[in-house]
């Protein structure tokens, strides 16, 4: 039911490279989800990854009206239909639960985004709240704002090391290490299309300490 549900709330989205839009698996839901479920509870089960889950297809987007040249261009990663739904299942499915729990050495209470109970919102209400009670015993509050580009900066291996201090299970944690290892993509533009392209990244994988 959770693929069905995932399946049937596809939006109208760009493609993958398998050129699949997300129309298709939506208006056939009730016939694929079944045939989904197993792949994917067989991928998860044995912490394998289809190759074209971890394959992008990278669309430079102008940012200004006339661009001339590559900082004119915002380069935006579309991977395949499955993998997105794959992806947001597994953190749903597993990454939530290990987050309301998480051991002393991690802390999440000052993370709003990608959690079940974060939000903008909450960012904001938490920001304003800290302001307004440091008003009250100083003149004014300094607040410096960084943006990171999660995918240019986070080392996988740093992330997967992470990962492994929460409560998952073994197989699951070993999925994760696979999702993140070796990647490719490719660059679609005008038309065209490059060759593709692997990135290499090594992580090992858990052996069961520290796992449940």
């Amino acid at each position: 039911m959770d693929i069905f549900k995932a399946l049937d709330k596809l939006r109208p989205t760009a493609t993958g490279i398998d050129r699949l839009p997300a129309r298709f698996p939506r208006a056939g839901a009730p016939v694929f989800c079944r045939q989904i479920t197993v792949l994917f509870n067989l991928s998860v089960a044995t912490s394998a990854i289809p190759r074209q889950w971890k394959q992008a297809n990278i669309r430079p987007i102008p940012i200004v009206v006339a661009p001339k040249q590559h900082a004119n261009f915002r380069p935006i990663s579309i991977t395949l239909v499955l993998t997105r739904i794959t992806e947001r299942t597994v953190v749903q499915a597993f990454l939530y639960l290990a987050f309301f729990s998480p051991p002393q050495s991690l802390s999440f209470s000052n993370q709003f985004a990608f959690r079940p109970t974060g939000s903008p919102e909450a960012a904001i209400i938490s920001l304003i709240h800290i302001v307004t009670r440091m008003l009250l015993s100083n003149q004014y509050v300094v607040v410096i704002s960084l943006d990171f580009k999660a995918f240019d900066t986070v080392r996988h291996a740093t992330l997967v090391s992470k990962l492994a201090e929460l409560d998952l299970p073994v197989y699951l944690y070993n999925w994760l290490a696979a999702f993140f290892s070796d990647h490719s993509y490719c660059t679609d533009y005008n038309g065209q299309r490059s060759s593709m392209k692997k990135i290499t990244a090594s992580i090992i994988q858990g052996s069961g300490i520290g796992h449940t």
